[in-house]
């Protein structure tokens, strides 16, 4: 891998931490700002949660995760060469939190599992992913739990969800949302 194909891990027990990652085409790790917010957002603290990075990538948000105290991160990744460049990264952290699937991301949603604390999401722009998994999320998320989302646009609140704080960092968009429902409750 490419020197220049890194990213650093800002907060937590791995702190300073430098991740490696490879030349996939779409892959763009979430800028090292946008991060500090999204955690800002969600606590610098996330001990006890479990959550799920799917359209892993670089890992960043899951390992960041895990730095901050998740007790589990489950990565989802269909590409091969960052499939194994999280392998990689999971065992140069000692990390056994880090459960990794090598596999398309609709084809993991339709495994039995329980529902997670937060979900991050930043799938390949252009592609049309959003509107075919937003209605599938709902069933994966506990019900006062996050959903992060990149896209290459703003979201808008759409039922269930809706959106609780949003930014723009160059051409990202990013977004916390949450069940209507609850976030009606809470805010």
């Amino acid at each position: 891998m490419a020197a220049s194909n890194r990213v650093r891990i800002g907060g937590g027990e791995w702190r300073s931490r430098m991740l490696a990652f490879p030349d996939v085409p779409g892959l763009r790790p979430t800028p090292d700002r946008v991060r500090q917010t999204v955690f800002n957002w969600l606590g610098q603290e996330l001990n006890g949660l479990t959550c799920l990075d799917l359209f892993s990538g670089t890992g960043v948000m899951g390992f960041e995760a895990l730095s901050r105290g998740a007790d589990k991160v489950v990565m989802v990744e269909k590409s091969s060469a960052a499939y194994f460049a999280l392998q990689a990264n999971r065992k140069l952290l000692q990390s056994e939190s880090a459960q990794i699937y090598h596999m398309d991301a609709l084809q993991f949603l339709k495994m039995s599992h329980p529902p997670f604390d937060i979900i991050f999401l930043d799938p390949p722009y252009n592609q049309g992913w959003l509107p075919r998994l937003l209605p599938q999320l709902q069933q994966h998320l506990k019900a006062d739990g996050w959903l992060y989302v990149e896209a290459e646009y703003a979201i808008k609140d759409s039922e269930p969800w809706q959106v609780v704080k949003q930014g723009k960092a160059g051409n990202v968009f990013f977004h916390l949302l949450k069940l209507a429902d609850i976030a009606n409750k809470n805010y």
